[in-house]
């Protein structure tokens, strides 16, 4: 009996009712901010989305060009048919085009990294039947370079992947 009242006497080290610092917050409140701060996390990658530049490889006339593929494709066909295709050398100073024959059209210079930077050039042949693009102002790296001209009353088009140095 005396061991018992000894035993009672002590002070408990764990009492079954009484909390500890991990047991302040019960599952529910967990659940429940493990859904806010998955919410909180979708929410930013939406408004991050939004925010963001526009993507540099989709063209703002993508339906139209879809229209006229056809077009675009005989065009293309009638440069292999008639080996128009321009003869082309980029180097630091300049990207020189040479035609067959004399020609006129546009030139595009179109970045796919940043579509802020794309470049539109006129073409006209000289009398050597070339054309002269300088470079300087030109970002170094990948461009896509296309060619439209009319020549001896055809339409081609000439498309190259260049890399500016």
């Amino acid at each position: 009996m005396v061991k018992l009242l000894i035993i009672l006497k002590q002070p408990l080290l764990h009492h079954p009712m009484k909390k500890t610092k991990t047991d302040t917050m019960n599952w529910g409140t967990k659940i429940a901010l493990g859904l806010a701060s998955f919410m909180i996390f979708i929410i930013t990658l939406g408004l991050l989305m939004f925010n963001s530049k526009k993507d540099a490889l989709v063209d703002n006339d993508y339906y139209e060009k879809g229209i006229n593929y056809d077009q675009e494709y005989q065009r293309r066909e009638q440069t292999v048919q008639d080996h128009a295709s321009p003869e082309l050398v980029v180097n630091a100073q300049m990207i020189l085009l040479s035609f067959k024959e004399q020609a006129s059209g546009k030139v595009k210079l179109m970045r796919t990294a940043d579509k802020n930077l794309d470049r539109q050039y006129q073409l006209e042949t000289n009398i050597n039947q070339q054309v002269i693009i300088p470079v300087a102002g030109l970002e170094k790296g990948s461009w896509r370079l296309i060619a439209e001209w009319r020549s001896s009353g055809k339409s081609y088009v000439f498309e190259k992947e260049i890399h500016l140095k």
